[in-house]
């Protein structure tokens, strides 16, 4: 079995579980499976992938795996006695073919349901490697990753690059994953800041890295006030529960253009940072700075994170122009965990419901738009003034 804990998965998913068990424990959701990248069939993974999920719904968290949460200073006791009875449920998840691909849809309340995500992904990536390559030779992985490492050291101020693995969801393999990081670990200890993965976080005495994802101002387009104000709301429930914690917002939701009008001087000083995770890197990282400039705020003292689709080269050019101005950190994923001389698949499972209404994520990059209904996108684009195209 690929997944063997509750743990294996990134930590924004318990930041944002804690969170939905506090503000929004009815709240009802939907996800879908999507595979981004053309001409590639899953449909023969449909019976291992069965199997899978079966299993990952047997799991429960193991008391050191709960001890270890505890001890992230954000959760609270409530939260991780709740955990101590949670587990996965496959009632929840329904697989079926559509239009000659798999299709995998999740329904259900969102307390017992966002924890799919990651695993999921994470199963099918494996799964579809095991299928397609299955004796693939690790060598070139193990080539490129030396690489990575001695670009890094190379630098003129390596100890200042600081990034994170955010490798989980499209991962060659758990064994690889877990090889990469422990390399990472052992050679550059000093830029390695953590992983967003739970259970190698715990494993190699590593910080686990993350915040928020989409669907969490996603969902507030059903929870929330008036449309306009979602992502205002978001920020505001998040900041009630974390109180200061956990302080770095998501950017690209709704365009940086719709970020920066509710991103406004009293949020620029409430959170440390934010994130960018589509668009253009060095136009965000410019842009941000003028913002915190025209709110009063010095850059020197918030964060930037990058995380859209990087790899070293790209990572160094945006430290390099952005190091001296603002602290700038980034979170790789596939480039780490998934380099090993075979192409990568893109695959996600996002939200496209909640409460019974659609909810859309526009992105600043127009193939990660996710919508089930145009009508609700163009409504959408229209109360955030965000054009199409």
């Amino acid at each position: 079995m690929i997944i063997h804990s509750l743990l294996d998965t990134d930590i924004y998913k318990y930041s944002m579980m804690q969170a939905v068990l506090h503000q929004f424990p009815g709240a009802e959701v939907e996800y879908q499976f999507r595979c981004r990248t053309a001409d590639v069939d899953l449909r023969p993974l449909q019976r291992d992938l069965e199997r899978e999920i079966e299993h990952l719904c047997t799991l429960r968290l193991e008391p050191d795996e709960l001890n270890f949460l505890h001890s992230q200073r954000y959760l609270k006791n409530d939260f991780i006695e709740f955990l101590r009875l949670f587990h996965l449920q496959s009632r929840f998840i329904d697989i079926a073919e559509h239009n000659g691909q798999l299709q995998l849809t999740i329904r259900g309340p969102w307390l017992h349901t966002i924890l799919f995500e990651v695993p999921l992904l994470a199963i099918i990536s494996e799964l579809y490697y095991r299928h397609q390559h299955p004796q693939h030779d690790l060598s070139v992985g193990r080539e490129r990753l030396q690489q990575k490492i001695d670009q890094i050291k190379a630098l003129d101020r390596p100890d200042e690059f600081i990034f994170a693995d955010f490798g989980t969801r499209r991962r060659f393999s758990r064994d690889w994953h877990e090889q990469v990081v422990a390399t990472l670990a052992a050679q550059l200890p000093k830029s390695l800041r953590g992983t967003s993965n739970v259970r190698l976080a715990m494993q190699h005495n590593l910080v686990p890295i993350g915040t928020m994802a989409h669907e969490f101002i996603q969902a507030a387009q059903a929870l929330g006030p008036r449309l306009a104000e979602t992502q205002r709301f978001a920020f505001e429930v998040w900041a009630r529960e974390y109180r200061g914690d956990l302080g770095i917002a998501l950017s690209d939701t709704y365009s940086l253009k719709a970020f920066l009008r509710d991103f406004d001087m009293y949020f620029c000083k409430l959170f440390d940072g934010a994130r960018q995770d589509s668009g253009d890197p060095i136009a965000w990282g410019e842009a941000m700075i003028q913002h915190y400039q025209d709110n009063r705020v010095d850059p020197k003292t918030r964060n930037l994170i990058f995380s859209d689709s990087l790899n070293i080269d790209k990572a160094a050019e945006i430290w390099q122009r952005f190091r001296d101005r603002i602290n700038v950190s980034f979170g790789i994923g596939t480039n780490l965990s998934n380099d090993t001389g075979v192409a990568p698949i893109n695959i996600v499972i996002k939200m496209t419901a909640c409460n019974g209404q659609p909810v859309v994520k526009l992105s600043d990059s127009p193939g990660k738009v996710v919508s089930t209904d145009q009508e609700y996108l163009a409504w959408v684009r229209n109360a955030f003034d965000v054009p199409e195209g």
